[in-house]
């Protein structure tokens, strides 16, 4: 029997590297930063392990690498992700049963996102393009054109208590029917290879991205609504990044669109993730949060209660510690474009202050925002995969 000892050597020597890269990130400060770094380089690990082993290009699947447990590039908490590696001049069959998600979108992209640069998004479009039958069965080919690389399925959620998951798979129709390849040395050590550079790029790839986007603006100050870098032709977003103090608050005010199915805002850690949005209130979709009598969300981004102690409000973004952070609004399956007046407007205030800037003030008990926790929590369970 030969000696197979050393084909885990090339991921074992990424994991080493990949340490290497979390203790020097540029951005720590504390030891919570660095025991949120090692939590992140777990998700880094699982997603490498899971994309080099959990497909093969004969037998396409829908992977979800992307979740409460694994999350990477500002991951929306909203969202499920799904991705399929393709092969150029193959064809694909993609069939399903639609949920009642707010939006079901659907992307091919052409290489993949690296240090250097975003990835090209070569075809996106949502499921008000498929013709869906009545039971909400849908299927659609796709032959993957020269540079298609993976399918990227998005279903996203804009009540996270009512709406419902569907189902999804894909086949390639070449080969359905024909049995899998028996596994060889050599395919085995090309996965463990695989995982390797999945896993030092991807970290490498989400400390630069942010850099690309968000840092060019200026701290505090969210872009208008415009077209997602490397995203979907029907969503739009804003980005930005905040810094605030602990006795800091931003106050984001944005009209609530109801020319879209989805409308949601997030914040997110330095590593460029989610933060945890199961057990805080860290995002909220225009279901989730109070819209004030104008017609405005009004949502307050600060580490204290803005509302004071044993208070809150219920538009509150808890920044958990984080000093600095992602942010960033999304607008889903529009049907009509926005401009700068459909965009949010930021303030800088004391927290101790935020009562009084706020024209519509109405705070929440502690029992009141527990139970949104609760909500959070249950529908967190019910929805995500891991």
């Amino acid at each position: 029997m030969s000696d197979l000892t050393q084909i885990t050597r090339p991921f074992q020597d990424a994991i080493a590297e990949a340490e290497r890269l979390i203790e020097g990130a540029p951005f720590i400060r504390t030891e919570q930063d660095l025991l949120e770094g090692y939590d992140y380089l777990a998700g880094r690990i699982r997603m490498a392990m899971q994309m080099a082993f959990d497909h093969d290009l004969d037998r396409p699947v829908f992977i979800n690498p992307t979740h409460q447990y694994s999350r990477q590039g500002l991951d929306n908490p909203d969202a499920i992700y799904f991705n399929a590696y393709l092969q150029e001049g193959v064809e694909y069959v993609v069939r399903g049963v639609r949920g009642t998600s707010a939006d079901l979108s659907f992307q091919v992209m052409g290489g993949a996102y690296s240090a250097d640069s975003a990835a090209t998004s070569m075809l996106a479009f949502d499921d008000r393009e498929l013709d869906i039958a009545d039971d909400g069965a849908f299927e659609f080919t796709y032959v993957a054109e020269p540079g298609a690389k993976t399918m990227i399925v998005r279903e996203v959620f804009n009540d996270w208590d009512t709406e419902q998951r569907g189902q999804l798979w894909i086949e390639r129709t070449d080969t359905l029917g024909v049995p899998a390849k028996p596994l060889t040395r050599e395919r085995l050590a090309k996965r463990y290879e695989v995982a390797a550079k999945l896993l030092t790029g991807s970290i490498q790839t989400w400390f630069a991205f942010p850099h690309f986007f968000q840092y060019k603006e200026p701290v505090n100050q969210p872009t208008p609504p415009q077209s997602t870098p490397g995203g979907l032709s029907s969503q739009r977003s804003s980005i930005g990044h905040y810094e605030l103090a602990d006795d800091e608050a931003l106050i984001v005010t944005v009209p609530e669109c109801t020319d879209c199915a989805y409308q949601a805002i997030q914040i997110g850690s330095d590593w460029y993730i989610s933060t945890d949005y199961e057990t805080h209130q860290t995002s909220l979709t225009k279901a989730q949060a109070v819209t004030d009598p104008d017609g405005k969300m009004r949502f307050v981004i600060s580490e204290r209660s803005p509302a004071g102690e044993g208070r809150a409000i219920a538009n509150w973004l808890e920044c958990l510690g984080h000093r600095t952070g992602s942010l960033m609004l999304r607008w889903q399956r529009l049907e009509r474009d926005l401009g700068p007046e459909d965009g949010p407007v930021v303030e800088k205030v004391p927290v101790a202050d935020v009562p009084d800037r706020l024209p519509y003030f109405t705070p929440v008990s502690t029992e009141e925002y527990a139970a949104r926790i609760a909500a959070r929590q249950r529908s967190v369970a019910r929805r995500m995969l891991s």
